[in-house]
């Protein structure tokens, strides 16, 4: 008698560190419970950013992610280098959140493989 054993795929780990490919294995599973953080200024997350990103510039980081996210979310960081993340993913983590991953490269990393980003367009007068 052959027995089948199914076994339920888990999505990859969150790391303290993640590379730009870590995030899209993220996506392509189809994890709802994640959230990508870009915490560069207004004018560069309007340029370009990871789809899915919400905007929490590092002036207002802490204050809206308690407000918005639960201390056990599993979130990704950005920033426009890899030390203004860091400085993003240290304060997220001073302020109780403990599954923080820190996004390499950013942005940058992330269209150089050619995954897909967001604009927004502003109109200008």
């Amino acid at each position: 008698m052959n027995k089948f054993f199914w076994i339920i795929p888990s999505p990859p780990t969150l790391q303290a560190q993640s590379r730009v490919y870590d995030l899209k294995a993220r996506l392509d599973w189809g994890e709802p419970a994640l959230t990508i953080i870009d915490v560069s200024d207004r004018s560069q997350f309007n340029i370009s950013h990871i789809m899915g990103a919400i905007p929490m510039p590092m002036n207002e980081l802490v204050d809206r992610a308690l407000t918005k996210l639960e201390l056990t979310r599993d979130i990704y960081i950005y920033g426009e280098t890899d030390e203004e993340t860091a400085v993003g993913a240290t304060k997220l983590r001073a302020a109780g959140y403990q599954q923080v991953s820190e996004i390499r490269g950013g942005v940058a990393a992330w269209k150089a493989v050619g995954f897909p980003v967001e604009t927004i367009l502003t109109a200008s007068c």
